[in-house]
């Protein structure tokens, strides 16, 4: 017998904005009883994995909010309404780490955070790294580290 999944019985969109949307759903659990299902949906994420010329991941340290603290971690964000994945990897990886990459191959899909976000998140790998010029996220600080 397998696992049987939840049946949706009902949902409500409760607030949105230009990132994610907070979503209430009615469900079913497998036993027969209904409850609540909080989630959020996004249009998705990217990270990317800078290699630079010797070898090194190049990385960026943030101040994340929700933890208070400062943040070491590989470029990324969420897809932008307008552009493809791939734009938006180019985007972020400009926006945080300052450079642009020869060559950008997605190494997978992964779901971050399955318990919250139905979110898929693109992997890409970067070599072949150029400063670039471009405008960052006012939003956030980034200083970047080769590791």
């Amino acid at each position: 017998m397998g696992i049987r999944p939840w049946v949706k019985i009902s949902e409500v969109s409760r607030i949105a904005n230009k990132w994610w949307t907070y979503r209430c759903d009615r469900v079913r659990l497998p036993d027969g009883s209904e409850s609540e299902y909080h989630s959020i949906e996004t249009p998705g994420s990217v990270m990317i994995v800078p290699v630079d010329g010797e070898g090194r991941f190049l990385m960026v340290r943030q101040y994340r909010y929700l933890n208070g603290r400062e943040s070491l971690e590989f470029p990324g964000g969420g897809i932008v309404a307008g552009l493809t994945v791939e734009e938006s990897a180019v985007r972020e990886l400009v926006e945080e780490a300052g450079c642009v990459a020869d060559d950008m191959r997605v190494l997978g899909t992964h779901n971050p955070w399955n318990g919250v976000t139905g979110e898929l998140c693109t992997v890409f790998l970067a070599r072949g790294l150029h400063p670039a010029c471009g405008v960052g996220d006012p939003g956030e600080e980034c200083v970047v580290e080769s590791i």
